[in-house]
């Protein structure tokens, strides 16, 4: 049942990797993948370079590279082309030998061995997407720099073993190679070893990786096999969750360890702080001058591990592998010793302190939440701040209580995937429901958190830092949010945060679309170009105290670009396409654009200064702007509103709407449940069944217990048949009422009123929920599941889209325009900004008598009032 499983996540990424015409595209194939390896942890970044190249003759292949963030390692992907075949059978997609694999990765292990050897340089055309890499390999700086290889096999087939009765899956790893190779530094010649790894990504990896929320693949180091001796260590404390240990490390196993496994190395949180690129020079130093003073002088490592092979043997602990190994305190240290030993420096005397704490016998919620206070105690002396990466920092909580209670102006709601893989697990479960869901929220219409962090960041100056994704741009967004860093205070997630947001998401999409992938595409910068275009945009209306700000709200009300911003834009994409190749000191114009010095030459640059100053500018600024007084004068406005969170109650609805029978059935699977999560059981079921509240620790429980089963039994979910529910509806309905509410300024509980009155003309059981729930939602709080349960009643009724508040239709031709009506339309106008502020002025040089009002500017006005009607304006 488990390969039904991954062919189904199959159908899933190629459907998500098809371009306009319907095509698979290998290069969407990738920007689907890659994001679960840096969850995974393999890679520091989701971004890549297009090198496509593929010999039929020579058997060679490669679709992109990567440099990781330290520089030091060099990621070939390759993509196995049969894989992806839509009209592929299950047979020839289950691989069980390693024949299958090496075959592919012979492709690439060729493609570097020509490229070394220099064999290409003369093949490979100058406007070949693959040239910068082939001219970095084949130079002394590529051989210099590079100390490892890893080439990644992206293959959306499944490892299976057909051994036995039935096939299940397997994992086939291959053995690392070491090349020697040589290059010239100062005049003379210098050789190496050049660490070559392969590693397959397969459905088994992928779909393990989305399963699992995201959650780091465990490192596994294993201290007698790669260093021939075990650790010698003393145990330091031995508590209920924990076991410490204290030992000596030679700067030689720190520094082989890291140009084994790098930043992979790196506790997440510190990972994602550290710039490797400039070594200590306090600790280089002491390295050169006085190495065997070092353990003196340094405060040491701290690791922790979930698990390890430790024996006492001969009166001494022995720690002969660790499981989950993460350095939480140290990794400047561990990347200083290995950056100095390979720039020419002795490290032999060199001997570092580290403590070891081992966890035991604690859940996975224990686990985390011990490793993290180990982190952030370890680092509570050291420059890395306390921002929380998880996924359950309270400012990502805020903003998917925000996707689950604001609704666009046309009636729809974005899916804010705050843990990987959370929308695929609600379709695994949604059962007869799935279609509705998949309806509800498309593809285009959902977002994961790293997504976010890029849609965000790049409407400002940081571009390069966008380019270069991973955790160093979500580090930034969350201490941005968090007012953590460099930033000074938080920011107000609110309603106006989450409309900006989605702004910016539609702005940021559709330039993607416009510069194209593919044949068709402006070229094979997309990943820079987009976001630097987008930091212009900003750096001459938001970051301009002379300009106004660029209005995002327009963008939030239309849900798309004006076609006069979107050919405005589309111009300067061009232009900046251009201009990352001018000025770029690289032929790896990808690389080069995650350097801020290239950022700062674009947007000083002439050429900019020249498009930003034409008329066109003028007219885009004119229209799209607002001023930045009243900007703030808006958003201290709405900063008094209490928003509605209807997350508590989306997620009472959903664990309601499965029903007491859907319970049961998890208790029936009494083999997969602690006695704690029977008991959780019963709460819930007891809850369902008097329509009561669940409790947020039951939630959780759920949730956990959700996941539990969908790793562990897959196909408990096929037997699950949903009806659709009237909670959904209801639920449905009150938050689209609630937004009308808020989107046209009306009064909540007056119009719930008039719901209700209505309801009770047509004798609808329980109708006075809704006067109840109007006062509630007035004062900024949700409703509970249990005046949901009675306000189903309403929606049951067939007429229910009569329930719809009556609106009085305004007859244009027989209004009488005066100066009290013009006024009440430049004042709503100034906060809803539906007019342009050219519109809005006109309307107050009648409104104040400072024009005289004709029968030519009557008619202008009155077409003004009808765009306003049309938007919730209200005249008496």
């Amino acid at each position: 049942m488990i390969l039904e499983e991954y062919f189904n996540y199959r159908k899933e990424l190629l459907d998500q990797s098809k371009d306009d015409e319907g095509f698979i595209q290998e290069n969407l194939i990738l920007s689907q993948v890659l994001p679960s390896m840096l969850d995974a942890k393999l890679i520091d970044s989701e971004d890549f370079t297009n090198s496509y190249f593929k010999s039929t003759g020579d058997k060679l292949k490669i679709n992109a590279y990567s440099i990781n963030e330290s520089g030091e390692r060099l990621q070939l992907f390759l993509i196995d082309e049969n894989s992806i075949d839509l009209v592929a059978s299950q047979d020839d997609l289950l691989i069980s030998t390693r024949a299958s694999y090496e075959s592919q990765f012979k492709r690439c292990t060729n493609f570097h061995n020509k490229a070394i050897k220099g064999h290409l340089n003369d093949e490979i055309q100058d406007s070949s997407p693959v040239r910068p890499l082939v001219s970095s390999i084949s130079s002394s700086q590529g051989a210099q720099q590079f100390d490892v290889v890893e080439i990644f096999l992206i293959t959306l087939t499944s490892t299976v073993s057909k051994q036995g009765a039935t096939i299940q899956p397997k994992r086939i790893e291959f053995d690392d190679e070491e090349i020697v190779v040589t290059y010239s530094k100062n005049r003379e010649r210098h050789s190496k070893e050049l660490i070559v790894k392969r590693r397959i990504i397969d459905l088994n990896f992928l779909y393990n990786v989305l399963i699992s929320q995201g959650s780091r693949e465990a490192l596994t180091v294993n201290f007698e096999k790669n260093f021939g001796n075990p650790l010698n260590a003393i145990k330091a404390a031995d508590e209920d969750y924990f076991e410490s240990y204290l030992c000596v490390l030679p700067a030689s196993v720190l520094s082989r360890l890291y140009k084994e496994f790098s930043t992979r190395l790196l506790e997440k949180n510190v990972r994602s702080f550290l710039q490797f690129r400039g070594v200590n020079k306090g600790i280089r130093e002491t390295i050169r001058k006085e190495p065997e003073k070092f353990v003196a002088y340094n405060n040491g490592l701290t690791i922790t591990a979930t698990d390890g092979d430790i024996t006492f043997e001969s009166g001494q602990y022995k720690i002969k592998s660790l499981t989950d190994f993460q350095i939480v305190n140290g990794g400047q240290t561990t990347a200083t010793i290995y950056f100095t030993q390979k720039d020419g420096f002795d490290i032999s005397k060199v001997k570092v302190m580290a403590k070891i704490n081992v966890a035991k016998e604690a859940t996975d919620e224990e686990l985390e939440e011990l490793i993290s206070n180990i982190s952030t105690y370890s680092n509570a002396q050291s420059r890395v701040s306390k921002v929380d990466l998880r996924s359950r920092n309270p400012q990502l909580v805020r903003i998917k209580s925000l996707s689950e209670s604001v609704m666009t102006p046309s009636g729809k709601k974005w899916f804010f995937e705050r843990a990987k893989g959370e929308f695929n697990t609600k379709l695994r479960i949604a059962g007869s429901n799935k279609r509705r869901l998949a309806k509800e929220y498309p593809t285009q219409r959902r977002f994961s958190k790293e997504l976010m962090a890029k849609y965000y960041s790049a409407w400002g100056n940081q571009p390069h830092l966008v380019k270069k994704g991973g955790e160093k741009i979500f580090r930034y967004f969350i201490e941005k949010l968090t007012g953590e860093g460099e930033f000074k205070k938080p920011i107000n997630v609110n309603r106006d945060f989450y409309e900006e947001l989605i702004a910016k998401i539609i702005l940021f999409r559709r330039l993607e679309k416009i510069y194209g992938a593919g044949k068709n595409s402006m070229g094979q910068l997309r990943s820079a170009v987009v976001p630097y275009t987008l930091s212009i945009l900003f750096m001459i209306t938001d970051a301009n105290k002379k300009e106004p700000s660029f209005d995002l709200l327009k963008i939030w009300l239309s849900e798309e670009l004006e076609s006069d911003l979107e050919a405005y834009l589309t111009q300067l994409l061009r232009l900046v396409n251009e201009l990352i190749k001018k000025y770029s000191e690289s032929d790896d114009y990808g690389e080069y654009s995650k350097k801020e010095e290239l950022w700062r030459r674009i947007s000083s640059s002439k050429e900019i200064k020249e498009y930003t100053s034409t008329d066109d500018t003028k007219k885009i600024i004119d229209k799209y702007g607002i001023s930045k007084a009243e900007l703030k004068k808006r958003k201290g406005v709405n900063d008094k509103t209490e928003e509605v969170n209807f997350k508590n109650l989306s997620d009472n609805f959903l664990i309601h709407s499965n029903g007491v029978n859907y319970y049961k059935l998890i208790q029936s699977n009494s083999d997969l449940l602690t006695g704690a999560d029977e008991r959780s059981l019963l709460n819930i079921i007891h809850s369902i069944i008097n329509k009561k509240d669940i409790e947020d620790n039951l939630i959780s429980v759920e949730n956990r217990l959700t996941n539990k089963f969908r790793i562990e039994v897959p196909d408990f979910f096929d037997s699950i048949e949903r009806e659709e529910n009237l909670l959904h509806n209801t639920l449905d309905y009150i938050i689209t009422n609630y937004n009308k509410c808020i989107n046209e300024k009306k009064d909540i509980l007056l119009e719930f009123q008039k719901i209700e009155a209505i309801a009770k003309a047509k004798e609808i059981k329980y109708a006075s929920v809704i006067d109840q729930i109007g006062k509630n939602l007035a004062k900024g709080i949700s409703p509970t599941i249990k005046q949901l349960y009675y306000a189903s009643y309403i929606t049951k009724d067939k007429s229910v889209k009569e329930l719809k508040p009556i609106t009085t239709q305004v007859d244009i031709s027989k209004v009488r325009i005066d100066e009290l009506v013009m006024r009440k339309m430049f004042e709503w106008d100034s906060t809803a900004k539906i007019l342009s502020p050219k519109e809005r002025a006109y309307i107050a040089d009648f409104a104040w008598g400072l024009k005289k009002l004709n029968s030519f500017h009557e008619k202008n006005i009155k077409k003004h009032l009808e765009t306003l009607l049309k938007n919730g304006f209200k005249i008496y």
